[in-house]
């Protein structure tokens, strides 16, 4: 069987981080993700407003790095709860149970403002990762020639096994 689901959009509030009772962090949030196509009549794209749960480091990774109107990419996996409301009614809701939470845009796309060093985005890492690498999302003229442990090959391909 297979439950994988990939998400993009923006979140619509903060997230909001708890912890359980034995201390394990939880975070939740939603994200505003607008349909591919539109509507037929007028054109314009409906959005879907999906809620996401992020547990353990990845919740405390979307707790400190992301906030209302951000763009995230999130994979994960479908899950629906069963649960009572307070009149007693059985309910069921549908969310996503994050795996990896990614940058979906640089800080500076979002701020439309300076570049901060502090904040990668563009990137696809895992929220796992002590520290993001950078972006190449901007171009910067190397100050130096890169140093590398690989040689240059010659184009001879008359030794190749294929």
């Amino acid at each position: 069987m297979l439950n994988h689901i990939v998400i993009m959009g923006r979140l619509t509030r903060d997230p909001e981080l708890r912890h359980t009772a034995s201390g394990v962090a939880v975070a939740s949030f939603t994200l505003a993700v607008d349909r591919d196509f539109g509507n037929r009549e007028t054109g314009e794209k409906e959005t879907d407003f999906i809620d996401v749960v992020a547990w353990r480091q990845t919740g405390e990774f979307v707790s400190k790095y992301f906030a209302k109107g951000r763009m995230a990419v999130v994979s994960g996996r479908l899950q629906i709860r069963s649960w009572t409301d307070k009149e007693g009614g059985k309910r069921r809701s549908a969310e996503v149970v994050a795996d990896n939470v990614y940058f979906g845009e640089s800080k500076r796309d979002s701020e439309g403002g300076s570049y901060n060093g502090s904040s990668y985005a563009g990137n696809s890492y895992r929220s796992s990762e002590s520290a993001p690498a950078p972006s190449n999302s901007g171009y910067a003229a190397p100050a130096a020639p890169a140093v590398s442990d690989f040689a240059m090959l010659e184009d001879d391909d008359s030794e190749l096994p294929f």
